[in-house]
């Protein structure tokens, strides 16, 4: 399953959705705030955001709001303790693609943010390219020509956010925030090891691309006879 943001500023119920997302094989990231969830968005490329209402910097639908207005159409579960119907109609026209009133079962959740990672978003495909390469995000695959190599899914999303870049560069933080999310710790050298099997997968691939270090900046994805 794909990485999804959790937006809840309840410390003992984000947990207990965490661990039952964990359970469910589906990574999460917590952010407690929606201008925190606006700058994890910026740097990691979700599948999917669990939603709540009421954050200490206003109401989340109002993040969806500015989500929607920017063109981002990653599914989105609202969580809210408002179940009244004009709630969910809200909560719906700000853009939300699903919508569970608290309390709720942990068994619906993972069932409903399960069917909305099948539903890849509008502006993420799902064989995303540049240059000779080609990923293939359901399978965890890159491609070349008729070649291909199967990618951790770390190595996936720090791949993701090259391409994404298009030959723009990228910084080590945000590479490392798209391989291992925001919430985890990184070890000093985890990226490179990273980046070391991925260079190694382009030459089994024979890929004429290349992840170059830009000193000071961060990397960039670039085909080798580029100068």
């Amino acid at each position: 399953m794909g990485r999804i943001l959790l937006v809840e500023d309840h410390d003992h119920i984000a947990r207990l959705i965490c661990k039952g997302f964990a359970n469910a094989g589906i990574a999460t990231d917590i952010v407690e705030r929606a201008e925190s969830a606006w700058n994890a968005i910026q740097q990691v490329s979700y599948q999917g955001i669990v939603l709540d209402r009421g954050l200490p910097d206003g109401d989340g639908l109002q993040l969806l709001q500015r989500l929607r207005q920017a063109g981002s159409t990653i599914p989105c579960l609202v969580l809210t303790a408002r179940d009244a119907l004009h709630d969910r109609v809200e909560g719906l026209d700000a853009g939300a693609d699903d919508y569970l009133p608290k309390p709720f079962e942990m068994a619906e959740l993972v069932a409903r943010v399960r069917a909305l990672l099948r539903r890849p978003a509008l502006s993420q495909p799902l064989r995303p390219a540049y240059g000779d390469i080609m990923l293939s995000l359901d399978e965890g695959v890159i491609h070349c020509g008729d070649k291909s190599a199967s990618l951790a899914p770390a190595e996936l999303q720090i791949m993701l956010a090259l391409v994404r870049r298009q030959g723009g560069v990228v910084r080590r933080q945000a590479l490392e925030s798209a391989g291992w999310g925001i919430s985890e710790a990184v070890t000093p050298n985890a990226l490179d090891v990273a980046l070391h099997r991925m260079r190694r997968k382009f030459q089994l691939i024979d890929s004429r691309m290349q992840i170059i270090n830009v000193r000071g900046q961060g990397y960039v994805l670039q085909n080798h006879m580029v100068t």
